[in-house]
Order: structure tokens, then sequence, then C-alpha cells
């Protein structure tokens, strides 16, 4: 135990060290935002997995996916890598780049007004990245605080309180250059996390073999390619974890920091086997949840009724499965990954404060010192607002996610993505896919409750691809008809 203290006392301290250094090199708004636009591809693509993928993966959807779907959740972790990061980084990568520096914008925010000609579409998006990036953020709150509470028996408000603070140092003093180096950092903590949970997870159950005549003991859906839950939940999983990144600002701000070409070209592949090898291990080991958790085994995974608590899952299985010596290191692969979400998430949130409202509504001659003395605030004031919704406790962590990511997903999806790839797209197309596609993933949501929140947010999203799809084949069809 005093191993562990002393660890995380240390990973502490590199990240005061780092937010110092990043303070005296952020010398501009630019700086703090995008890192002055010039970030290799090595510490791209690890900053761009690591804000993937954070306690959210390991503590909330391990763990319930894990425990209900069995080693069908895998198919989870392919999609997030083929398409969540392979397909966005070959068809977006180098389209944001040239396409942010050729307008001259940071934002997408800002990008949706250049590319549609409307303020109300900046305004609009702005206001929707804070609202629903606060949940999400909350959501990788608690994960982190379930994790100590039960490694650590710390009470849950002051391991928030611990991660809130050291949020807020490496971020509030240097900005997108203290997030980038750290997440190399964490990049190398998460790659060797994984390896080490999936050696004693594979030793403690038998190997692969013994794993899956294990689940089919328990249940044979369990080990077959479609889990017990069956196959549109599953689907629904699959569609919203791996379409949304083609629309969260949180991901798309790395392509406007990342330096050129080339460096797109290495990134992409360095992000796609770094997002295999934690997925595939985090949705692996949490199917392993229903061989060594039980009521009897692990009562605080369960409720005295023997339901499991699906967010005290992970924790417990990692108690069971790695060894006492090694747990520190499986703390500080979830630390490191949840620490740079974090990071992602408050840097977006308050560029929608700084540069989207205030610069873009209320002052916009600020000078750059101030938007940087306001990013940094506005950075604090999220944090805030996060952790107190996290205290609460509101919902399961895979529900508050669903939510969070359907309605960022379903502002964004349709026109961010169409208005890139086809110049025809027009702003009516734009705004109505963006409205009704976050109307639909709401009215859905409080219509079918928190079981299916993953459903609504999936139907929202599509609604938001669709209706600009079907602008375009209108105009088509117009054309055609005066040209006949």
């Amino acid at each position: 135990m005093l191993a562990n203290y002393i660890a995380v006392c240390a990973y502490a301290a590199v990240i005061v060290i780092i937010g110092l250094v990043g303070m005296r090199k952020t010398r501009s708004f630019d700086d703090f935002l995008l890192g002055g636009g010039k970030v290799g591809p090595w510490m791209t693509a690890l900053s761009y997995g690591t804000a993937y993928f954070s306690a959210v993966l390991f503590i909330g959807f391990a763990g319930k996916i894990g425990w209900g779907f069995g080693l069908s959740s895998l198919w989870i972790a392919l999609g997030n890598s083929l398409l969540g990061v392979l397909g966005v980084w070959v068809l977006l990568g180098n389209r944001i780049k040239e396409t942010t520096h050729s307008l001259g914008v940071k934002t997408m925010p800002e990008y949706l007004e250049a590319r549609y000609s409307s303020r109300f579409f900046k305004g609009y998006t702005a206001l929707a990245i804070f609202v629903f990036m606060i949940p999400y953020t909350a959501a990788v709150f608690m994960g982190l605080s379930y994790l100590f509470e039960a490694c650590f028996h710390l009470h849950y408000t002051y391991v928030l309180l611990f991660m809130g603070v050291f949020t807020g140092i490496y971020m509030v003093m240097g900005g997108y250059k203290s997030m980038a180096t750290m997440d190399v950092i964490f990049g190398c903590i998460m790659t060797i996390g994984v390896a080490v949970l999936l050696w004693f997870s594979l030793s403690r159950a038998g190997g692969a073999d013994a794993i899956v005549e294990r689940l089919r003991g328990i249940d044979p859906a369990l080990a077959a390619p479609v889990g017990p839950p069956g196959l549109v939940p599953l689907a629904s999983l699959v569609f919203l974890t791996s379409v949304a990144p083609f629309a969260m600002p949180q991901l798309l701000i790395k392509f406007y920091a990342i330096r050129d070409r080339r460096a797109v070209r290495i990134g992409t592949a360095a992000s796609t086997v770094f997002a295999l090898l934690i997925t595939g291990v985090a949705y692996f080991t949490g199917s392993l949840t229903r061989i060594f958790l039980s009521p009897e085994t692990a009562p605080r995974a369960f409720t005295p009724g023997g339901a499991p608590i699906f967010d005290s899952l992970m924790p417990e299985l990692l108690l069971k499965v790695v060894p006492a010596g090694f747990i520190v290191l499986l703390l500080l692969l979830i630390l490191a990954a949840s620490m740079s979400t974090l990071a992602s998430l408050v840097l977006i949130s308050s560029s929608s404060v700084t540069k989207d409202f205030y610069h873009g509504f209320v002052r916009r001659d600020a000078i750059d010192r101030s938007l940087t003395t306001l990013g940094r605030l506005s950075s604090a004031f999220f944090i805030m607002l996060s952790m107190a919704l996290a205290w609460q406790k509101p919902a399961v962590i895979v529900t508050i996610l669903s939510i969070s990511w359907g309605a960022v997903a379903s502002v964004f999806l349709g026109p961010f993505l169409w208005g890139l790839l086809r110049r025809g797209t027009g702003k009516v197309e734009a705004l109505a896919s963006s409205i009704l596609g976050l109307a639909v993933c709401m009215v859905l949501f409080f219509a079918w409750g928190l079981a299916r929140a993953p459903q609504a947010a999936s139907l929202g999203m599509v609604v938001s691809l669709v209706v600009p799809a079907a602008g375009l084949l209108r105009k088509r069809a117009s054309r055609q008809g005066a040209g006949l």
C-alpha cells in the first residue's frame, strides 16, 4: 500500500513539473489551445488515443459491457480501432489540417461559422460543447474515483477532489503543450499497463481456451459472436463509440495542431495499433468479470440482492487478478488514460467559452493575453462544474457517456462531416441535421429511459448524417430535372 502512495505522489509531482514547464512555453492563446500548430506525429497519435480511451472505457464500459456481452464486446474494440481511429485519421486527418488552416479557424464552431456563413451556428454549437461535455467529464471523474476508492479505501469525495485539482494544475498552467507532453508519458504507461493486465488475466484464468469454456459454462451466449443482450444493443454500442469520433471536438482538434501530411501518415499507423491494444485488452478483461466475480467473492461489486454494481466490477476484478505489487501500475494506467481525456475535454470546453463566445460575440478585439487568461479561468470553472456533477453520481458511467457522446455527435456529425467532404452541402440542411439529430437523441432518451441510452444516441447520430445526404440528393435531382 505504501508503494502505491509513493508512486501516485511521484506521478503527481511530474504533473506539476510539466505544468510549470508548459506555462513557460505558453506565450499566446494559439499555444494554449493548439500548441502552436506544430505538434509531431507520435505526440499527436498518443494524444488522440489517450483522449479517446479513459476510465470510462476501463471502468464503465469494460465492466458493464464485458459482464453483459462477454467476448462479443470485442466487436466494440474492433470498431473503435478501425472506424474511430483508422477511419478518422485516413478520411479526415489531412482535410481538417488543410481546411482549418486555409480558413484561419481554430475551433469546430469557428469552422462551421466560416463554412456555412452563420454566426448562429457558431454560438449554438459552442453552447452544445460546453453543456454536453460536462457530463462526459463527470463520468471520467467518477470512473477514477471508483477505482481509487476500491484500491486505496479512500472516500469517494476525497479522491474526486484530488483528481480535479491535478487536472486543473497542468491544464490551467500549460494548456495544449502540457497536455501533449503528458500524453506521451501517459501512452507509454498505458501500453505497459495493458500488457501486464493481459498477462495476469490469461494466467489466472488458465489461458484463452479455458476462458471460452468457462464463459460457455455460465451462459453459452457469453462466448458467442453476439452476447446475451442481442444484436441491436451491441450494434448501437459499436456505432456510438466508433462513429462519434468523426464529430467529437476533443479528438478532432488534434488534427488542427498536427504538423503536416507526413505527420498524419505516421500518426495513422501508430494510433491504430495503440487503439487495438488498449481497447482489445480492456474489453477482453471486462468479460472476465463473469468468471472471477460473484456476490460471494466480491461483495462490494454487488447489491445485497446479488445484482452487479457495474461501475464497481472492474476495480474489484483488478484486485482479484493482478498481484498487489503490480496494482500500482494498473492504477497509473487508468489514471494516465483518464487525465489525458480530462485535459482534452477541459481544453475544448474552455475554447467554447473563450474563443467562440467571448471572442466571437462579446469582444472581437480582445487581445491575445486576455484570451489566454480567460482560457485558464474557464478551464478551472469547467472542472469545478464537472466535479460537482460527479459528486452527485447521477447514473451508471455507460449511460452518462451515451448521453454526452450521442448529443455532441448528433450536433456535429452531419454538418461537420458533410461540410468537409461535400462542397454542395448548404446551411439549411446542415442546421436542420444538427438540430433534428439532437432533438431525436434527447426525445428518445427521455422516452426510452436509461437502459436504451446507446440506441437513442445512435438514432440521433443517424438523423444527423442522413439529413444532409437527403438534401444533396434533392439538389442533384432538381439539377437533373432542370436539364431535362
